[in-house]
Parts: C-alpha cells; sequence; structure tokens
C-alpha cells in the first residue's frame, strides 16, 4: 500500500470515527506534531514515516509541476501541494 493509499483509507476512517478523528487531531499540539502524526499512525498500523511522506509529498509535487505547461520556470506555483501532512488534516477539520 502507499503512502497516498494509507493516507486516504485512514483520513476516511477518521471521517467516520470520532474517537480516531480526535486522535489524531490530538497530535497536532505535540512539541513535533509531524513526528507524534507519524508515530500515531504507525500505532494504528500504517506504516507512515516522516521521511516518506515528506518525499512521497515532493514527488506529487513535482509530477505536477511536470505536467502544468511543460513543467518549466513558467510554470505556476502550486501552493501547498508538496504537503500531504497539512492536505490530510485540511480534509479532517471541514
Amino acid at each position: 500500500m502507499t503512502i497516498f493509499e494509507m493516507l486516504e483509507e485512514l483520513q476516511e476512517k477518521a471521517l467516520h470515527d470520532q474517537q480516531l478523528k480526535n486522535l489524531l487531531l490530538e497530535t497536532k499540539k505535540e512539541k513535533e506534531p509531524f513526528w507524534a502524526f507519524c508515530k500515531k499512525c504507525q500505532e494504528l498500523g500504517y506504516e507512515i514515516y516522516p521521511m516518506e511522506l515528506i518525499a512521497a509529498g515532493e514527488e506529487s509535487y513535482a509530477a505536477m509541476k511536470r505536467s502544468t505547461n511543460g513543467g518549466g520556470e513558467n510554470s505556476p506555483m502550486l501552493e501547498g501541494e508538496d504537503d500531504l501532512y497539512e492536505m490530510f488534516f485540511a480534509a479532517l477539520e471541514q
């Protein structure tokens, strides 16, 4: 299962389980929220590690950037699209 699939599955579960959602949202209050989130994911059975989460976001962003206007310097800035962590929580907090 890819990081994208794990995040999607976890997000879907959290949207239907208030207790899980609260557990995940609580990680944002930790001193190191990004690391706390990854640790919580691992406790829940999702092998999500900090560097893999960062790399997946950057790879996804790079692919999107290459697909717009040839991917050159004139490509529009896609604000926040490289941060899977923030996008995950934005969906939960809606």
